[in-house]
């Protein structure tokens, strides 16, 4: 019973770590609600002023886990929920999450009417018995296409930082996630109407399906990322360890070479349609026929290249956790029925010659 504790707290200790969750004191200021500090940021509303005012987001480890288990538990369709907390600065704090009532396809989420008035009666009875936090943005999943905003969630999240500021999105790919090991989140705000972002660069990559590069492309410049972090405290330990005993088990149950089955078969096909998208330029490549006028395929050529080398490597760490498995659970050894106390041999430590006389 012991080791099997152990082992639990090892595997949650290295999911805090994985997804660097910080520990802080349960007397924190961030446990802490004071109405007047809310009230005044709220009408001094710095936000309109700078378009960029909010720079990261801190989630409690709670609601992280419960977005996860929700995303999850939506397997191909989108889910979606509202977040409670609070803005400290230019950080916007999630304390708690929950669900919403939706009706969810495997590209888009509708909230309807009986959303919302769950959603008004769920704040209202959290304020009756304490939690004086406000609804201060929404999450929803992006099944195994990535964590970005799409046309139809930027016009969202602009019609709620219109009239429900401070407001953020959240989009969680419960898919990757099962895959990588590692939640698989982002956080994001998008721009006023008419504001014209300046020219940072070129953002962190991440892997975007060919059917979906269209919606990605046309929409990338309206919405900007926050940084993620997140934080627990002693006072989250009894709810976090009764998670985690009924999720730890999954671990060693399930593979993601089974559960993401059609994910990396998917994968596998996009990469396929993404080739054949870049073959005519790295075929003029090879003969050194490419102008300038071409490089955006190179480049095209190359995130095939990344892609493919991320599929591979998450293929490559569902087999090893198998095999990991597999010596751990299934290498019985053979001991031999005729060794006495006095003499302990196992069967391989027989010679040949003897195992063919005993037999």
């Amino acid at each position: 019973m012991a080791s099997g504790m152990s082992q639990t707290s090892i595997a949650q200790k290295n999911w805090e770590l994985t997804n660097n969750i910080a520990s802080v004191n349960t007397l924190d200021e961030i446990y802490q609600y004071d109405p007047k500090q809310q009230q005044e940021i709220l009408d001094a509303k710095p936000w309109d002023k700078d378009p960029y005012f909010f720079k990261s987001i801190k989630i409690s480890a709670l609601a992280l886990l419960k977005m996860v288990m929700h995303a999850r538990s939506g397997g191909n369709l989108e889910v979606m929920g509202m977040m409670l907390g609070k803005v400290d600065g230019a950080t916007m704090i999630v304390m708690d999450v929950f669900a919403l009532p939706v009706e969810g396809t495997e590209t888009r989420v509708n909230a309807q009417s009986q959303a919302y008035e769950y959603m008004s009666t769920y704040v209202n009875a959290a304020k009756q018995v304490g939690r004086q936090e406000n609804v201060i943005g929404w999450y929803h999943s992006h099944p195994g296409y990535g964590c970005w905003l799409s046309g139809i969630d930027v016009s969202t999240q602009l019609l709620n930082q219109s009239y429900q500021e401070p407001f953020v999105a959240i989009v969680i790919d419960p898919i990757r996630t099962m895959s990588s090991g590692k939640v698989n989140i982002g956080a994001f705000r998008t721009y006023p109407k008419g504001y014209k972002p300046p020219d940072d660069g070129p953002s962190e990559y991440q892997t975007i399906p060919l059917h979906k590069i269209e919606d990605f492309g046309v929409h990338c410049n309206q919405y900007y990322s926050l940084e993620v972090n997140y934080f627990k405290s002693a006072l989250d330990k009894r709810l976090l360890d009764s998670l985690w005993n009924k999720y730890w088990v999954n671990t060693l149950s399930s593979s993601s070479l089974l559960t993401n089955a059609e994910y990396t078969t998917q994968q596998i096909v996009d990469l396929s349609d993404k080739l054949e998208t870049s073959e005519p330029v790295s075929c003029r490549a090879l003969i050194g026929q490419v102008d300038a006028g071409d490089r955006k395929g190179e480049d095209k050529l190359s995130r095939v290249t990344r892609d493919s080398c991320k599929t591979t490597m998450e293929v490559l760490h569902g087999l090893m956790a198998q095999v990991i498995k597999d010596r751990i659970f299934n290498q019985v050894l053979k001991v031999n029925p005729c060794a006495t106390e006095a003499d302990p041999k196992s069967m391989d430590d027989v010679p040949m010659e003897e195992k063919s006389a005993q037999t």
